[in-house]
């Protein structure tokens, strides 16, 4: 398996170099290449395999050339300890599917984890520590925080907004320690993406530190979220319908992992993008001018971004054409007051607890069946666990949300952050202090 540039295909690394190096000089993004074709034999045997079986079989056909079988059998089930169930909304018409069952009861621990895993594997070939650094709007942090806590050989600094993440999430970037630091930015999401870019491309940092990247610009986040699509096809398979995946977006990186496994077999007849307020690609999608705007701050914080740098990955994967975008994406958005009525309406009509990305994933998926009417199984992905916005749920629904025991236990634990401007020259300073 090699990897180019969205900017210069020509060019190919390694899949050691892609993992470790995050971005490409030329400011572009990796993409595998060749994709392998899974076939149909394949998809129709995944019925009953765990996530691990289903991630070490994928992983094998990517890297199967480069990693010892063993080892990547290993590294693979011991990255998912947990499934990612479909749970029947209304039974084979609506459903969820359920990716808050790992340690920090978001979606990304299933990209941190495994990369964590690679990283690690990798790692141990080398004496240079890896200094991995990462922009959060919310769950990145934590997932990428408890997946990456203690891994010899790695240091981790995570950049987030300010008071625009929840209490929750924040303590779960704040307070691991050890190998995990955490940067509080006087900024937008957007603006700590910006700096971690910033970083990449820095000659002097990077002629004396060793950097990566565990946000979605990694193509290796990406990879391992194209196993959960996989599985929940393999789940709902038997209901012999068209497959329609309703994804909550901010980044899109879980839609662009979506899109990947897509070109390599998997067979999805089309994907929701739902977003909130920062709805520049269902704007695109209607009007096919590409629009990117300054964050606006939303009840939905993880999706709070502007300017989604996997925007370029999907336009790669359908070709730069834009009727072959549209073809296989359609677009919602919904604003504040949409999703506390999403969420009390989700809660009424099925008795299911949503956090307000989950619900934006839900009225997306029930927009585009009503606007289709076509007879679909309609899957949104359920991307963190209610109990991490309580107080909003609480709000919302009007009674209480049950806080699972590793995440109540956060609450008690000081938070420690380096408070920066949104300016990369504060950061770079900061963290030079702390390498």
């Amino acid at each position: 398996m090699r990897f180019y540039s969205t900017n210069s295909p020509q060019s190919t690394v390694s899949t050691k170099q892609a993992l470790f190096q995050s971005m490409p000089a030329d400011k572009g993004l990796y993409m595998p290449t060749p994709l392998p074709t899974l076939g149909v034999d394949f998809f129709t045997a995944i019925a009953d395999q765990s996530l691990a079986d289903i991630g070490f079989a994928i992983s094998y056909a990517l890297f199967g050339d480069e990693i010892n079988k063993a080892d990547l059998e290993e590294l693979t089930h011991n990255a998912f300890p947990f499934e990612t169930p479909v749970i029947q909304l209304e039974s084979g018409k609506t459903s969820v599917l359920e990716l808050f069952h790992g340690p920090s009861l978001a979606f990304k621990d299933v990209g941190a984890r495994y990369m964590a895993a690679l990283m690690s594997y990798f790692s141990k070939q080398s004496d240079k520590e890896v200094n991995i650094l990462v922009a959060t709007s919310g769950d990145t942090g934590g997932a990428v925080a408890m997946g990456f806590h203690n891994v010899p050989g790695v240091r981790v600094s995570i950049l987030y907004p300010s008071g625009r993440v929840s209490e929750l999430q924040e303590k779960q970037l704040t307070t691991l320690g050890g190998n995990i630091q955490a940067f509080e930015v006087d900024g937008t999401f957007d603006d700590c993406q910006a700096i971690v870019k910033q970083a990449f491309v820095d000659a002097e940092l990077n002629a004396h530190l060793s950097l990566s990247s565990a946000n979605s610009i990694n193509i290796f986040r990406l990879i391992p979220q194209g196993f959960y699509y996989v599985s929940a096809y393999g789940q709902v398979q038997h209901y012999g319908k068209p497959v329609v995946f309703s994804t909550p977006s901010g980044n899109f990186g879980n839609l662009s992992a979506g899109a990947m496994v897509q070109k390599m077999g998997l067979p999805v007849a089309h994907f929701v993008a739902a977003t909130n307020l920062n709805h520049v690609v269902p704007s695109y999608l209607k009007s096919g001018n590409y629009l990117p705007q300054a964050s606006v701050a939303t009840i939905s914080n993880a999706m709070d971004v502007g300017s989604p740098s996997n925007f370029v990955r999907l336009a790669h994967l359908y070709n730069y054409d834009y009727n072959q975008f549209k073809t296989n994406v359609s677009g919602y958005f919904y604003d504040d007051e949409e999703t506390r009525a999403g969420m009390k309406r989700i809660y009424d009509q099925y008795n299911y607890v949503s956090c307000p990305h989950t619900a934006i994933g839900i009225m997306g998926l029930q927009d585009y069946m009503t606007d289709s009417q076509q007879d679909v199984m309609g899957i949104s992905l359920a991307t963190a666990h209610p109990s991490k916005f309580k107080p909003l749920v609480e709000e919302v629904l009007g009674h209480p949300v049950e806080v699972p025991e590793r995440l109540a236990e956060l609450a008690h634990r000081s938070k420690k952050s380096i408070p920066i401007p949104a300016e990369y020259e504060a950061f770079k300073e900061s963290f030079l202090q702390t390498v």
